[in-house]
């Protein structure tokens, strides 16, 4: 059963060739910072894999961008519980990103919906 306060996170580091890889299928060029919207798949996948995991919805999410990822700098994201609402199958969740040296990269509130709570 999902509880308030439960917690995921995953490690990544994006180098140049993987940034590389994403603008070329776009067209674009890379830069020397990970982009946003790969920052934000971090949150994408935990809540979807992992909390709450495979049959996750999303309704809305809110994410503030306030420092750039360096290229080849470790980012380190999570995804906790915040609130829970069982009887509409909703669950609140609070995502951050961080640099290993604390840094805030991004955070911000997912809302997802989630079939069967009890399962969780």
């Amino acid at each position: 059963m999902m509880k308030i306060g439960e917690r995921r996170e995953i490690r990544r580091v994006f180098t140049t060739e993987d940034v590389g890889a994403i603008a070329a299928l776009g067209g674009g060029t890379a830069g020397d910072t990970v982009p946003e919207p790969l920052i934000a798949a971090l949150f994408s996948y935990l809540l979807g894999v992992e909390l709450p995991g495979p049959g996750t919805n999303y309704l809305k999410q809110e994410i503030v961008f306030a420092a750039p990822a360096p290229l080849g700098a470790p980012l380190v994201a999570s995804v906790e519980v915040i609130r829970l609402r069982p009887e509409k199958g909703l669950v609140d969740l609070w995502a951050a990103a961080r640099l290993e040296d604390g840094t805030l990269v991004a955070e911000g509130r997912s809302l997802v919906k989630f079939a069967d709570l009890a399962k969780a």
